[in-house]
């Protein structure tokens, strides 16, 4: 069964990306990846094209990095069985997020003085400008991933309504980062994996000091109500997702959310040996496990395997903590690998024209 996730934007997507990288090379599967000019996104914040697929990773069974989503194009680069999957967040601790993470890209916070989210919500069309370049992160993200119109009226009683509607028929399932166990537990019911499948550790976190203190009342009111569309989208699947829950029955699920974190906690032990410590990129060891960092004014954690014995690290531990950068970068050149085994050397190169020696004169030499 293949799997198109569609990773938004602040939302614990590159947690999910990560368990489907792990399923997808454990199973010798082929993962989509962007061309190396798109870098680790498929030129996000363009309309997703089937042509920034790198070649050697098609025909792919599973994509799961950024993207803006375009079904016409994902069904053509996709199989036929493809389950659809996306995850949601709210929109108060997602807009937080996005203003700090995004805050030296995004033209829109960039202008704000101070780097103040509540300078900016009080008046946000005095720094927003839609057309400039990742204008998005600023307003509505979910829906502009989604392939919405994020600067859509919400006044407009008909709108929200039909990229619901839209969102339902194209996705099998649609997360929930807040409840994100029991987002995994559906998940993994949905694909008939095992429970060690979908077994994590949280990734690219932002460190104590870059998040917020809190969002104050007014605050998330104004987020809210700038965010509009992203609001009512997640009131409504939010509610669709406790109704799924419900059918399948809240004991039953919050039994497996259960085992699933026992299961966790064992993995991570032999990983780790306990409870795995988050890190600022400088105290990592291994420059495979260092994630991303989008600006000096944001901290990224991650992890580090505890130093052993010289032997290589157990992959598995590896993987479960490598950052998306570096697992996608991995990921390419062994797909590229295997591409160029599977085509065979090239052929060899035919015979030219077979030269003669030049003929002797039969003319007598001049003297």
């Amino acid at each position: 069964m293949a799997v198109a996730f569609l990773k938004t934007h602040k939302t614990a997507g590159s947690t999910v990306q990560n368990i489907l990288f792990r399923f997808a090379e454990r199973h010798n599967l082929t993962v989509a990846l962007p061309h190396p000019p798109c870098d680790h996104q498929f030129c996000y914040p363009r309309d997703f094209s089937a042509r920034y697929v790198h070649p050697h990773t098609r025909p792919p069974a599973f994509i799961a990095s950024h993207l803006r989503f375009r079904a016409a194009e994902l069904h053509r680069l996709m199989p036929n069985d493809t389950v659809y999957v996306t995850i949601l967040r709210e929109p108060v601790a997602m807009f937080e997020s996005l203003f700090t993470y995004y805050n030296q890209y995004c033209p829109a916070f960039r202008r704000v003085p101070n780097a103040s989210l509540a300078t900016f919500l009080e008046e946000p069309r005095a720094y927003y400008r839609p057309q400039e370049k990742y204008a998005m992160y600023a307003h509505n993200t979910l829906v502009y991933d989604l392939g919405g119109d994020n600067d859509h009226d919400p006044a407009d009683a008909t709108y929200l309504p039909g990229l619901i509607r839209q969102v339902e028929d194209a996705f099998a399932l649609v997360m929930i980062a807040e409840y994100f166990d029991e987002s995994l537990v559906l998940l993994r019911r949905l694909l008939n994996w095992d429970l060690d499948d979908v077994l994590y550790v949280k990734l690219n976190m932002r460190a104590p000091q870059s998040r917020g203190n809190g969002t104050a009342p007014g605050v998330a009111a104004q987020v809210r109500a700038w965010n509009a569309l992203d609001a009512g989208l997640y009131a409504h699947f939010n509610a669709t997702f406790w109704a799924r829950i419900n059918h399948a029955g809240r004991d039953c699920v919050e039994a497996e959310v259960q085992a699933l974190r026992a299961a966790r906690d064992r993995l991570v032990g032999t990983c780790f040996g306990g409870r795995p410590q988050p890190r600022p990129a400088t105290q990592i060891r291994n420059k495979e496990l260092r994630p991303w960092q989008p600006s000096a004014q944001v901290e990224i954690v991650g992890y580090d395997l505890p130093p052993g014995s010289g032997a290589p690290p157990d992959p598995r531990c590896l993987k479960l903590v490598m950052p998306e950068v570096q697992y996608s970068r991995y990921l390419l050149r062994k797909q590229s690998l295997r591409s160029r085994r599977r085509r065979g050397p090239p052929p060899p190169a035919r015979p030219g024209p077979r030269l003669l020696p030049p003929r002797r004169s039969l003319l007598p030499k001049a003297t």
